[in-house]
C-alpha cells in the first residue's frame, strides 16, 4: 500500500516559529491543583504530550497505523511525531491516514451547532453494514456527505450483494452442486481489488469492482454457466466482501434481519404482510385473480413488492 503523506516532523508553525511547548510555565496566580513542580518550575505538560505517552505504552515506540481528521496534521500530529521520534529516535508509525471531514446535508456535522447523527441513532433504522458501506463509497481523504439519499444508495448496494449470494446458493441446491474442494478466489478479480486498496487505501474503488464481481456472477448464473463457474465467482465474491467487512452473514438471515429494519422504517407490520399474502394465495387457489391483483396492488402502495417464486411468495421493502 502507498504511504499516504506524512506530517512534518519538525514541529514548526507556518512561519517557522516554534509550534510547541513540552512544558508550560504556570502563570501567576493559577492554583497549585492544575500545576506540577519540575526542573524548570511549576507548570504542566505542553501540547499533546499525553497522545505520545499513551502511544508508548500501549503501542510501543513504532506502530502500524495512525489515523485522524485532517485538521489534525498540524499542530498535533507533527507535535506527537517531534517529541517521539527526538525520544526514541525511531519512527513513530509507518502509516498516517488522515480522513476528510463528515458533512451532513453539504454542512459540516457540529455538536455545537446540533446538526450531528450518532451512529447508535443510525443503527436503530439502518443496517450496520449500510453504514459501513456508505462509508466504504468515498476515498477516506476526501470529504464525504451524509445524506439520506446516500444511505438508500448505500442498503440498496448491500441488499444486491445479498440477493445475490442468495441467488448463487439457491441455484447451485437446484444443480445439487458441491465441489470436491474450498475453490480458490479468481486472480483476475483479486489482483483487481487488491490494486484499489493498494493505491492508498481505496475503499471506493475497491468496492466498486466487488460490485461489478456481483454483476458478473448474476450474469452467469442468467446465462446457465458451468456450475464450477459459477461457483469460483460466488466463492471470490464473498471473499472479496468479506475484506471489506460486506455480506458475512448467512444470506436468508440478513435478508430477513434488513427486512425488519426496512419495514420498522416505514411503519408497515410484518405480521401484516404476511396476512395479506396468506389472503393473496388464498385468493388465487380459488381462481379469484382480481382478488389477488387487487392484494398486490394494497400493498405495493404500502411500499411492499410481492415476489413470487418456487418456494412461495417472499417479500420486500421497496427502498
Amino acid at each position: 500500500m502507498c504511504q499516504p503523506g506524512r506530517p512534518s516532523p519538525h514541529g514548526l508553525g507556518h512561519e517557522g516559529s516554534p509550534g510547541f511547548a513540552l512544558w508550560k510555565a504556570a502563570k501567576p496566580g493559577e492554583p497549585a491543583s492544575v500545576t506540577w513542580e519540575s526542573p524548570w518550575g511549576p507548570g504542566r505538560p505542553g501540547w499533546h504530550i499525553e497522545c505520545s505517552a499513551m502511544c508508548q505504552k500501549y503501542l510501543g515506540t513504532t506502530f502500524d497505523v495512525h489515523g485522524g481528521g485532517k485538521d489534525l496534521v498540524f499542530p498535533h500530529h507533527e507535535n506527537e511525531i517531534a517529541q517521539s521520534e527526538a525520544a526514541s529516535g525511531q519512527d513513530l508509525a509507518h502509516y498516517w491516514l488522515h480522513n476528510g471531514f463528515v458533512t451532513l446535508d453539504a454542512e459540516k456535522m457540529s455538536k455545537s451547532v446540533g446538526n450531528f447523527k450518532t451512529i447508535r441513532d443510525l443503527l436503530a433504522h439502518w443496517d450496520g453494514e449500510a453504514l459501513r458501506a456508505f462509508l466504504l463509497s468515498t476515498h477516506y481523504r476526501h470529504p464525504i456527505n451524509f445524506t439520506e439519499a446516500a444511505i438508500v444508495e448505500s442498503d440498496r448496494r448491500v441488499e444486491y450483494f445479498y440477493e445475490s449470494l442468495a441467488k448463487g446458493d439457491a441455484w447451485l441446491a437446484q444443480k445439487k452442486f458441491a465441489p470436491m474442494a474450498e475453490p480458490e478466489p479468481l486472480p483476475e478479480h483479486v489482483q483487481a481489488f487488491r490494486e484499489a486498496m493498494e493505491d492508498d487505501f481505496n475503499t471506493a474503488e475497491a468496492l466498486a469492482r466487488v460490485e461489478r464481481l456481483y454483476g458478473i456472477l448474476n450474469a452467469r448464473i442468467d446465462a446457465k454457466a458451468r456450475s464450477e463457474e459459477v461457483v469460483a465467482l460466488l466463492w471470490t465474491a464473498r471473499d472479496l466482501s468479506r475484506v471489506l467487512g460486506l455480506a458475512t452473514r448467512a444470506p436468508g438471515e440478513a435478508i430477513r434481519s434488513r427486512r425488519q429494519l426496512a419495514a420498522a422504517r416505514k411503519g408497515i407490520d410484518p405480521k401484516w404482510v404476511e396476512e395479506r399474502i396468506s389472503a393473496r394465495l388464498h385468493a388465487r387457489k380459488a381462481r379469484d385473480f382480481s382478488r389477488a391483483d387487487a392484494i398486490r396492488a394494497e400493498v405495493g402502495a404500502r411500499g411492499v413488492e410481492l415476489r413470487d417464486g418456487p418456494a412461495g411468495t417472499d417479500w420486500r421493502v421497496l427502498l
